[in-house]
């Protein structure tokens, strides 16, 4: 099945202003793509989606009334300062479209200057380079996929 993505829409949300529906299809598209698409099971929901300071992106396309989500990402407010994104991930009908560099564009225009971390997979530390993040420590492997730890400002 092909996606069409031309008029999807970039949308945020802090996490306490989420309707129940729009949160469960974030939360089921990121377990579609961590925990069944790359055979890693481990526990999604880590109890930050709820945070106060959290505040989520996603790309969303309207199919004759349906919404569908293709893409997402988390932008937390750290305590001590600083932003952290995570949870990165499209739709795998929907890839190819540049949407997960538009929810990037998106999240850092709001992070502005400010210092921003991120834990990548490996395979994705060029995707993260386009936006100005750098290896930033030793390289680990969290639940079997290998990640490194980058920064930004």
């Amino acid at each position: 099945m092909t996606v069409h993505t031309q008029g999807a829409t970039v949308r945020r949300s802090w996490a306490s202003d989420l309707d129940t529906g729009t949160l469960y299809a974030l939360l089921a598209l990121r377990t579609e793509v961590f925990v069944v698409e790359q055979e890693c099971p481990y526990q999604e929901l880590d109890g930050r989606d709820l945070e106060q300071r959290t505040r989520h992106y996603w790309l969303a396309a309207d199919r004759g009334g349906t919404v569908e989500i293709l893409a997402t990402l988390r932008l937390l407010k750290e305590p001590g300062g600083g932003y952290r994104i995570g949870r990165v991930c499209t739709r795998l009908d929907a890839r190819g479209r540049g949407l997960g560099h538009r929810l990037m564009d998106a999240a850092l225009a709001e992070v502005g200057d400010r210092q921003c971390v991120l834990d990548a997979q490996q395979a994705q530390e060029a995707f993260y380079a386009r936006h100005g993040f750098v290896v930033a420590g030793e390289s680990f492997v969290e639940d079997g996929i290998p990640h490194v730890p980058m920064a930004r400002g």
